[in-house]
């Protein structure tokens, strides 16, 4: 397992990398701060085709809250960090309607330097207030993806798709947003949206965050429809394990795009940056 430390220095040259103005791979870091590069630096560039990547904070024994719902401090400080690093680094960050009514979350970056990604609610049944604070104007886009022909307040942008029993085809909705100019994505939760991404084979990167709790009951982190028989028949992506201090995180490359993004590449005509 590799220590990272995510200094003033490496997160300017991550949002440089986001930008298409520097590289990973060039300028004199420590162990740890090139580990912060590594753990980010396929999320920040943007000369692959978009990426999406999935994060779960949680506990020891796989729970994301506990049965009353409670999740406020599942992750640890680190691992909250952690969170808002990524979103500041994705152009949009995807929640159910369960997580956005029960949670109320903002998904802006707020524990680091960057801009707000887009947020984006799966709501089929269009069971979310207008004045939910997902849906608060902060500058970023807001956009809704609902099966019904509700109207939504002026600013916030509905993208229409058909529903098969209640639920909306993960593919669909990757396309739509992509049709949108959404590109890198972060699939942030609950659990069950992470894994509709999951089974339909569309995540490039998953990330779970472990913080040093047991909580016993509650809901978990993953939970596929599709029970698994033998272990042969299991996920084995290929993981890089990282301490973020108060949580680890497992990294864990789902595809080509995930491990291709691995590999450094020097940016051409950006010597100076670097």
């Amino acid at each position: 397992m590799e220590a990272i430390e995510v200094s003033r220095r490496v997160w300017e040259r991550l949002l440089a990398i986001r930008d298409g103005a520097s590289c990973a791979c060039c300028g004199s870091f420590s162990a740890p701060e090139r580990a912060a590069l590594q753990v980010y630096g396929p999320i920040a560039r943007r000369d692959l085709r978009p990426i999406t990547v999935a994060q779960v904070g949680q506990s020891l024994d796989g729970r994301i809250a506990t049965a009353s719902g409670d999740a406020r401090d599942v992750s640890g400080p680190d691992g909250l960090a952690h969170l808002h690093r990524l979103r500041a680094l994705v152009d949009g960050v995807v929640i159910g309607v369960r997580t956005a009514l029960h949670d109320n979350p903002r998904l802006t970056v707020r524990l680091c330097d960057g801009s707000n990604p887009a947020r984006i609610v799966i709501d089929p049944r269009g069971r979310l207030p207008d004045d939910a604070p997902v849906l608060t104007n902060c500058g970023a886009r807001r956009i809704i993806v609902q099966a019904v022909d509700r109207p939504r307040p002026a600013g916030v942008e509905v993208l229409p798709l058909s529903a098969d029993d209640g639920r909306l085809d993960p593919r669909q909705i990757l396309e739509g947003l992509r049709g949108m100019g959404i590109g890198h994505l972060l699939i942030e939760g609950g659990g069950l949206t992470i894994t509709g991404f999951l089974e339909a084979g569309l995540l490039d990167l998953l990330q779970v965050s472990v913080a040093p709790l047991i909580i016993g009951s509650g809901p978990q982190g993953l939970t596929t429809r599709t029970e698994v028989q033998t272990l042969s028949q299991a996920y084995r992506p290929q993981t890089r394990i990282f301490g973020l201090g108060s949580d680890i995180v497992f990294d864990c490359a789902l595809g080509a795009q995930a491990i291709a993004a691995q590999e450094p590449v020097h940016r051409q005509g950006h010597s100076a940056a670097c």
